[in-house]
């Protein structure tokens, strides 16, 4: 590997991650939000859930789609354009209570209500559709820059780009939350939890235009070795394209139980990052600020995990991180179990060792079911094949978002918890089934002149 093929190299991974962490500004602060939200308009933990879900499905579908896309555009321009309107979104939502003051005529009553929720969710499901944006083509670059026996340890690395973006914004949107509201309901702070992460966000996608690139060939550099003999060539025909797509992606029964893989995991995850502040608050006994932190630190563990996971996957696994994936999703189920057994008002230090635990465990397979994926479809189907296992992945706010408010709001949260550590089980299966496949899709490909 020369030397200016390195530099670019590590410039795209570490462009790419300050990239993708601020996608997270503008999609977690939702999260610390809610308590605000709930206190200052009344909104119900089932009508949260809704915003979780509708944006969820919403986020899943558009990843999907922009797969479609981002394996044929120049990944920077589309990157950095996602990333600003984002920002843009989450401004707006800000405004809410303004806007729908002015739509409405009002600044209170049913009219004002109704409008505010409507346009909130409005503006919610547009950033959803907008983030889609974000992690394809970050598959498509990554693919491109790294070799495939490379790619678990390298992109466990990269990875760790939204947990450190998610941390961030939640230590942040937790200091906002509790020292710019007033009095106890924090009245109005939630607004900041949207208007602050956009304008940082809005920096970054300026900084994604000026430093971030596309492929190798882009600048004048020769694409990776032992990936295009063994991946069909190209003529640029939309028929061949097509073929390609159906062949690696569409009928690959892998990629297919790797997405119902993500949906498990996913509801594992959510469940936890989405209703962490609430959860720790009303379950644990925790306070708000307090939350915010350990919800970080459970983000920052998975930091932890993802780079072991990656790591073993590559040096013990012989890049098959399935496997990986099934010993991470059973030592997740373990430490979600011992959470919900730890009583209210537990020690701090307790729920900081069990969350870190279980963020630890779960965000390997979070970080390995899109490098699986991308080296199953190979480096000319990844951004595709990421945007179906995201769709799955995704789908899954249907149980995380609406499906765990309602649960709580009429079950209460030891049924929450059940409902989690199930999950977490059936996904086990799931990665079990996949054991004996093999590491990558290239060894199958036949040379086409």
């Amino acid at each position: 590997m020369t030397k200016s093929f390195k530099y670019w190299q590590t410039r795209t991974i570490i462009t790419t991650m300050i990239g993708y962490a601020l996608f997270y500004f503008v999609r977690k602060n939702f999260s610390m939000a809610m308590p605000g939200m709930e206190a200052d308009l009344g909104i119900s933990k089932t009508s949260l859930g809704i915003f979780l879900t509708l944006n969820g499905l919403i986020y899943g579908l558009s990843r999907f789609v922009n797969g479609l896309f981002a394996d044929r555009v120049n990944a920077r321009f589309y990157m950095a354009t996602g990333l600003a309107l984002c920002a843009i979104a989450n401004f707006a939502f800000g405004f809410g209570i303004d806007i729908a003051a002015w739509i409405s005529g009002a600044t209170s009553g049913s009219q004002f209500t109704n409008t505010l929720i409507l346009f909130m969710g409005i503006m919610w499901l547009i950033n959803g559709l907008l983030q889609g944006s974000g992690f394809p083509p970050c598959a498509r670059l990554l693919t491109h820059w790294i070799p495939p026996k490379e790619l678990a340890t390298k992109m466990s690395w990269w990875n760790t780009s939204h947990s450190v973006g998610a941390s961030i914004v939640i230590i942040l949107c937790g200091y906002i939350m509790g020292n710019m509201g007033m009095g106890d309901q924090h009245t109005g702070a939630w607004r900041w939890c949207f208007w602050i992460p956009s304008a940082i966000a809005f920096a970054g996608a300026l900084f994604l235009f000026l430093f971030l690139r596309d492929t190798p060939s882009s600048v004048g550099l020769p694409e990776l070795e032992g990936t295009e003999a063994k991946v069909k060539k190209q003529a640029g025909k939309s028929a061949e394209t097509s073929a390609f797509l159906r062949e690696k992606v569409f009928a690959n029964p892998l990629i297919w139980i790797l997405g119902v893989a993500n949906f498990f995991v996913y509801v594992c995850r959510f469940s936890i990052l989405d209703w962490g502040p609430t959860l720790l608050k009303q379950s644990k006994g925790v306070s708000i600020e307090h939350a915010g932190w350990l919800v970080a630190l459970f983000e920052i563990a998975g930091v932890v995990g993802m780079i072991l996971a990656g790591w073993f996957t590559d040096r013990y696994m012989k890049s098959r991180a399935h496997r990986t994936c099934a010993f991470c999703m059973t030592g997740a189920a373990i430490f979600i179990l011992i959470f919900w057994l730890l009583p209210p008002n537990a020690p701090v230090w307790s729920l900081f060792a069990v969350l870190c635990a279980t963020g630890f465990f779960i965000y390997g397979p979070q970080a390995l079911i899109g490098i699986a994926a991308a080296n199953q479809a190979t480096k000319k189907a990844a951004a595709t094949a990421n945007g179906l296992t995201g769709f799955f992945g995704y789908a899954s706010t249907a149980v995380s978002g609406v499906g765990f408010g309602y649960v709580v709001e009429h079950y209460g949260w030891d049924i929450a918890y059940i409902v989690i550590i199930a999950m977490a089980m059936v996904g086990i299966g799931i990665f079990m089934l996949m054991w004996n496949a093999k590491a990558d899709g290239y060894a199958n490909e036949e040379i086409q002149n």
